[in-house]
């Protein structure tokens, strides 16, 4: 049986214009060609910020742009394109089911391929397709914008983020308060699996317990934590007294400093976990003195037991597990695209009295970029777990700080869990 994830859908708001999206009020809009995508190959074509888009020269790939039409009605398409004078390109335009060709003849500044009127016939996100079908030169030139006017333009929502990520969506889990929380139980059963996606299973105050697809052919569980301190960027910055240190690993997972994001210690085990089957993830919390050690652990289904990936000891801490949540993350924009979706739970805590306690209660939350630039977010619930679905430029269907109340399932881990506070040495 199909779960259905989206029941009654809202229509879409009125969105506020800022720097990361372009609402028409308007009878005109240009769309930036950095806010494109290369398709099929999210990295067949190169479109950045600062270039544009340069080498597009296979006729696989096409350059593709999404938006939100809210009005169903007649919209003129063009798109203008830097074209060496003495060249000639032709390309098509694909929108709504209808295609349309145009060849266009280069010059010293950029040349108009007008594709006429089309006919929008319902509200909703749709793509438009610009592809190569002939040229005379190396490439079929570089498309500089999508242009877009009449009366279907009115209240039209584009993104100008030169990122492309989709929004990262979170759940944040309501516990009793000033628990003294020592283990973190979650599930996951994850959807869809596009490239470069995080699903983000146990994230707590200090770090995250999830895994990834990081290539066509190879996936992680990653657990980090992150170091005291406030240095954003480069971990040989931070104090000594300040690093997160290492107490144990998994066997085959890799561990090493990270930065960029805060800094900290990261660890991974490369595993090539699968689409629609549920996987069991737990952190434990040990405080020792300014201390806490923090572990993750996951259940490999194929041994049939829990496995550690890794144990760090976090500096200027002492405490137990707080601000539990997940999250879904694209973490890289190429294929921001694609949509992402993923189940999460059931969710159980334990205490200082080891007794398991049934989270039931969520709080949606996604990416501030994502408040005015991407619509694609949602959260809601299927039976005893909740779901998060990014990407996919589906309306929104879930707003912010919004509470979810899933069915409880009485059913606390039973496996042969790892107990508290015993952490493995080296």
């Amino acid at each position: 049986m199909k779960l259905k994830y989206i029941a009654g859908i809202a229509m879409l708001g009125a969105i506020m214009i800022s720097s990361q999206s372009v609402v028409a009020a308007e009878s005109t809009l240009s769309v930036p060609s950095y806010t494109a995508f290369s398709q099929p190959d999210p990295e067949g074509i190169q479109i950045s910020k600062d270039q544009g888009i340069v080498g597009w020269n296979n006729g696989r790939e096409h350059v593709v742009w999404y938006g939100v039409i809210r009005q169903p009605d007649k919209l003129h398409v063009a798109v203008t394109i830097a074209l060496p004078a003495g060249e000639s390109s032709t390309v098509q335009m694909q929108l709504a089911g209808v295609r349309r060709s145009v060849k266009v003849h280069g010059a010293s500044s950029p040349v108009t391929a007008d594709f006429g009127t089309f006919a929008v016939p319902s509200p909703g996100a749709y793509q438009f397709q610009l592809s190569g079908i002939a040229r005379s030169g190396a490439t079929f030139g570089s498309p500089q914008a999508l242009l877009l006017s009449g009366p279907a333009v009115r209240e039209a929502h584009f993104s100008t983020n030169p990122n492309g990520a989709c929004p990262s969506v979170h759940l944040w889990y309501q516990y009793p308060s000033g628990a003294k929380i020592t283990r973190f139980y979650n599930e996951v059963t994850v959807r869809r699996t596009p490239l470069w996606s995080y699903y983000m299973a146990c994230g707590f105050s200090r770090g995250y317990f999830g895994i990834q697809v990081n290539s066509p052919t190879e996936r992680r569980i990653i657990f980090s934590v992150w170091d005291s301190g406030s240095e954003p960027i480069q971990r040989s910055k931070v104090a000594a007294t300040n690093r997160v240190t290492l107490v144990a690993h998994g066997k085959g997972v890799y561990v090493g400093g990270f930065g960029n994001e805060g800094t900290g210690l990261h660890s991974h085990l490369v595993y090539h976990w699968h689409k629609n089957e549920t996987y069991k993830f737990m952190v434990t919390a040990q405080p020792e003195g300014e201390f806490t050690v923090y572990s993750g652990y996951f259940f490999f289904p194929e041994r049939g037991k829990w496995g550690l990936i890794a144990s760090f000891k976090a500096p200027h801490d002492g405490g137990y597990l707080r601000g539990l949540y997940s999250f879904n993350e694209d973490f890289n924009g190429a294929n921001g695209y694609e949509e992402r979706l993923a189940e999460f739970g059931p969710q159980w805590i334990t205490t200082t009295d080891s007794n398991w306690q049934e989270l039931t209660t969520a709080h949606f939350t996604f990416t501030n970029n994502g408040m005015k630039d991407r619509l694609d977010r949602g959260s809601g619930v299927t039976g005893d777990r909740f779901y998060l679905i990014n990407g996919g430029f589906m309306p929104e269907t879930s707003y912010y700080q919004e509470e979810l109340n899933r069915k409880a399932s009485g059913q606390p881990p039973s496996q042969l869990l790892p107990l508290v506070p015993d952490v493995p040495t080296k």
